[in-house]
């Protein structure tokens, strides 16, 4: 119990150094802490909720893996996100090639707007195709650069620039105010 305490109070950094060193106590407090945002963000990107759930268990048994890889210069968060993003681009370009179907049947499920108009980001992202949400995805949600982006997923620096843009735009458009309620800053340009 006490060990349970101490390992809870410690850092990311030490807790890796801790599991390069083969305490899976130290490992598990890391996908206890940073399990369900690893989990979030392949959502955003696209992934349904078991897809999600399986991909993200193999990102932790790659970072397991690699653990003595991790130095601690960025945040574990985001390497362990890395690795995550990296697994479902893999996956989606398979996927890709065997189907492209597959997306937009499941895009048709839940992507109405309510009556209240509260719309979450998860949501407005469904609205992207899926070229954009993958790069936006990536840039914003996985703390890639674009080049690291065009280079995971194989496409030219332009074209994910321009995918991220445009997703962007339609996320400002899709997430802003009701009519009336920001639209004076909107005329100023000050968005």
């Amino acid at each position: 119990m006490a060990q349970t305490r101490a390992i809870a109070g410690m850092h990311d950094v030490e807790l890796a150094a801790l599991s390069a060193a083969g305490d899976r106590a130290a490992f598990g407090e890391l996908v206890r802490r940073h399990g369900s945002s690893v989990r979030g963000l392949l959502r955003r990107m696209g992934a349904q909720a078991s897809t999600a759930d399986d991909i993200a268990q193999d990102a932790f048994l790659a970072a397991f893996e690699r653990i003595s890889e991790f130095r601690g210069e960025g945040a574990f968060a985001g390497w362990v996100k890395r690795i995550a993003a990296r697994l479902y681009v893999r996956r989606w370009r398979k996927d890709s090639r065997m189907t492209e179907e597959v997306e937009a049947d499941d895009e048709g499920h839940g992507g109405e707007v309510s009556a209240a108009r509260r719309i979450d980001l998860d949501e407005a992202m469904k609205s992207l195709s899926e070229q954009e949400r993958l790069c936006v995805s990536l840039c914003y949600g996985a703390g890639l650069s674009h080049a690291e982006a065009a280079e995971s997923i194989g496409a030219p620096l332009g074209t994910v620039k321009s995918h991220v843009k445009r997703g962007l735009d339609k996320l400002r458009l899709r997430l802003a105010p009701a009519e009336g309620a920001g639209s004076e800053a909107e005329r100023q340009g000050h968005v």
